[in-house]
């Protein structure tokens, strides 16, 4: 049985840290005023580590956000036909101290939306890159090493990724679950 290593944030789980951001800085952001990979790069830096006590010590992140669209009908899905792996960063550099406290909320999140994965299946790592799988979906280009198929969905910090640049890594950018429905399920 082939296996797929799945993203949680920004790949099956959208919005939670601008929603995050915008509840702390009382704001209304959007996308369009995101110009990094970090939402949360927009907070003043003299703000940082207090944000930071914030979103580590009185949220759960988890309650943020929204389900990317039939995410969670196409991985039920797929696992019926390929070993489903469900992998998710934590590190934060910024707290180390904390920043595994978020690891209790993701693993609460994984089991109350995807019960039908066994929690075995949760990795909690950011080097996704030595992690050897038939087949990665991910938001972030450096996370699709290691595997034969790689599928890039579509996020606010890549969508600007040239089509040719990701044909020369053999990446195939995917917009939304439906379309990774149509090349993972309909052979």
């Amino acid at each position: 049985m082939k296996k797929i290593l799945i993203d949680l944030d920004d790949t099956i789980l959208v919005d939670c840290y601008l929603e995050i951001v915008n509840k702390y800085l009382n704001s209304n952001y959007s996308y369009n005023d995101i110009k990094g990979y970090w939402v949360d790069d927009i907070i003043p830096k003299e703000k940082q580590e207090e944000y930071l006590d914030f979103f580590y010590n009185h949220i759960d992140v988890y309650e943020y956000g929204h389900v990317q669209k039939n995410a969670i009908r196409v991985i039920e899905q797929l696992n019926q036909y390929y070993d489903v792996l469900i992998c998710s960063a934590y590190i934060d550099h910024r707290d180390l101290n904390n920043c595994s406290k978020i690891l209790t909320c993701k693993h609460k999140w994984l089991i109350k939306n995807l019960s039908f994965i066994k929690p075995e299946n949760f990795i909690f790592t950011n080097r996704k890159d030595v992690i050897p799988t038939d087949i990665k979906i991910d938001d972030k280009l450096e996370n699709l090493k290691t595997c034969t198929t790689k599928l890039l969905i579509t996020a606010y910090h890549n969508k600007n990724i040239k089509e040719e640049d990701l044909k020369k890594e053999n990446i195939i950018r995917v917009n939304d679950w439906d379309e990774i429905a149509e090349i993972l399920l309909n052979h």
